[in-house]
């Protein structure tokens, strides 16, 4: 019987994590006087050079309040009425953002099966015959999660055969960074390494599931896709009035290796947790671990135990698959009680 606490620690996502603090001291140090509304103050010029340093001096950058905001609006930047975006089955834009590529843009979201939410040239190049046919969609953009919604990387050599064939095709390669910066933790490489250098032309970059307080960005890496975005993100609803409590929270990430350091973190207690169920009988992993997320496989009975005390999801109930993600603030005492937990539920459940 577990005699934990009720929800003592989430497990559930990196978005129910708190602020780090170096970012609520960026957002104290931005409320001071007054400044020019929608992005023409100090706190929002300092963020465009640092997210500059990161990705390159021709990336330009766009603050937004969420994910789901700069995706749609990226997209809109590249996709007429009559095209289509290729995306993983898995893909966030897909699955979990309640149609709004669709119903804002019109756009036709075909969903490619994929066993561990990547894709790859081979994926794309069936879907490619309908270019030309006017019965069909026009395959316009390949979009892609970095880390997938499965918890997996795509490596900068992965991302850069997809981004060459999309140009050899007249395609677009988008990239939806919730978790980039996890990614180029767990691949120990640059931002810009799995992205300007790879040939993805435009991303969404969170910054929420790292420690900020709501913060995302649109970053375009081709200068040419450039001149809508001021009107599309006003027409998407993300212009933010007091933009620099929003720039200064992403610059506060970009300082010091911050972001860096919160991915890093959060991927190594994700680990921490894998290892620790390893040897657990009943218990196996779908994926691999390569971010700040676990799929274990459990027994159903054990699966319904621990969500009595612990915040988790189900990922898919007919195979008793989970998702357990960790965050900068998750610590190893959270783990290893959560550990003692699950080893003890599913030995009962082995038992019975």
């Amino acid at each position: 019987m577990l005699t934990s606490t009720p929800f003592p620690k989430s497990f559930a996502s990196d978005n129910h994590a708190g602020v780090h603090p170096a970012v609520l001291t960026a957002i104290l140090e931005a409320n001071t006087g007054d400044a020019p509304a929608y992005g023409g103050d100090a706190w929002t010029a300092a963020m465009e050079d640092a997210f500059r340093a990161e990705f390159g001096a021709r990336a330009t950058v766009y603050p937004m309040f969420n994910g789901t905001g700069a995706n749609v609006v990226g997209l809109g930047l590249v996709l007429r009425a009559y095209d289509a975006v290729l995306c993983p089955a898995t893909a966030h834009i897909s699955t979990s953002e309640c149609g709004a590529a669709e119903r804002v843009l019109g756009a036709k979201l075909i969903n490619l099966p994929t066993e561990d939410g990547k894709i790859s040239v081979d994926d794309v190049r069936g879907q490619l015959s309908a270019l030309g046919d006017e019965h069909h969609s026009q395959p316009r953009v390949i979009s892609i999660s970095q880390v997938t919604e499965c918890g997996t990387c795509y490596t900068a050599d992965e991302i850069a055969e997809l981004a060459e064939f999309a140009h050899a095709h007249g395609l677009f390669l988008h990239m939806d960074g919730a978790r980039l910066a996890n990614a180029a933790a767990e691949l120990g490489c640059s931002l810009a390494s799995l992205t300007t250098d790879a040939g993805v032309d435009l991303l969404s970059f969170g910054g929420t599931k790292n420690g900020a307080m709501g913060a995302e960005a649109l970053v375009i890496l081709r200068s040419e896709l450039d001149s809508p975005a001021l009107f599309l993100r006003k027409q998407g609803m993300q212009l933010a009035s007091k933009m620099r409590f929003v720039s200064a929270q992403l610059t506060a990430l970009l300082t010091d290796d911050l972001w860096r350091q919160n991915a890093a973190h959060a991927n190594a207690m994700a680990h921490r947790l894998a290892d620790g169920v390893a040897d657990l009988p009943g218990v196996s992993l779908r994926y691999p671990v390569q971010s700040n997320a676990v799929f274990p496989a459990l027994p159903e009975k054990a699966i319904a135990e621990l969500q009595q005390r612990y915040l988790f999801h189900v990922w898919n109930a007919a195979e008793n698959v989970v998702r357990w993600v960790t965050a900068f603030d998750t610590t190893p005492e959270h783990v290893d009680a959560f550990l003692g937990d699950i080893r003890l539920v599913v030995q009962e459940t082995a038992g019975s």
